[in-house]
């Protein structure tokens, strides 16, 4: 079972070697870089990722850079996040019994304070009860499956929302036992609490069915 990872990324110089080197374990590793303006792709390079240039737009260049993947298990991480000692087998292992074609990791945060741990505990229990993911817990799906139901839809804002809704109709859900750990600049420069507020009200009112290219700009980029 070849995994290959794939990395969207716009202005990620500073995470990008990081996101890189955990992925280690993959037949290959595909940044997919959205327009950079720094020198993330020159550090993907670096790092030893195949790059390819696409227009921005998480889902887009993920659906790209799946496309040119050779890997039986598609795993997507986001730059600002790292993949766990192992994660390779644990993805195989998960996936080998046939039960289950798609999965995610629990998260934590890189920075370790009281309220971070808690919020994401919330993260990771939440994803368990609704059996859906965000793209912070590096969602990973057979390849068949995932070309099967089309890929990500190239929307602004919970792509990865999406995506789990119609997954979860295919088969459940794997659950490694290590967490990804992704990063904290967003819950830090906006508030921990204030984030998850907006958080939850734009995902509630994405459900709702308000369109994301509507809800996209109160979410501010954080790069």
């Amino acid at each position: 079972m070849k995994l290959s990872v794939v990395i969207p990324a716009v202005d990620e110089e500073a995470s990008i070697r990081a996101a890189v080197a955990s992925a280690a374990g993959a037949c290959e590793v595909v940044v997919v870089d959205g327009g950079s303006r720094d020198a993330t792709v020159t550090a993907a390079v670096e790092a030893g990722a195949r790059v390819l240039k696409g227009a921005r737009g998480r889902g887009r260049q993920m659906n790209l850079g799946a496309s040119t993947c050779s890997g039986d298990v598609l795993v997507f991480l986001h730059a600002d996040s790292v993949l766990p000692l192992g994660y390779a087998d644990e993805v195989r292992r998960s996936l080998a019994a046939g039960k289950c074609q798609w999965g995610r990791f629990d998260v934590r945060f890189d920075r370790s304070t009281r309220l971070l741990r808690v919020i994401a505990w919330l993260i990771s229990t939440r994803s368990r009860l609704t059996r859906g993911a965000t793209g912070d817990q590096a969602i990973f799906v057979d390849r068949r499956l995932f070309e099967e139901i089309g890929g990500y839809r190239e929307e602004p804002l919970f792509e990865d929302v999406e995506l789990c809704r119609r997954l979860k109709r295919k088969s459940a859900m794997a659950i490694p036992s290590s967490p990804v750990i992704t990063s904290s600049r967003r819950w830090l420069a906006d508030g921990a609490i204030r984030v998850s507020l907006l958080m939850w009200m734009l995902k509630g009112l994405y459900l709702a069915g308000v369109p994301a290219r509507r809800l996209a700009v109160l979410y501010k980029d954080r790069r």
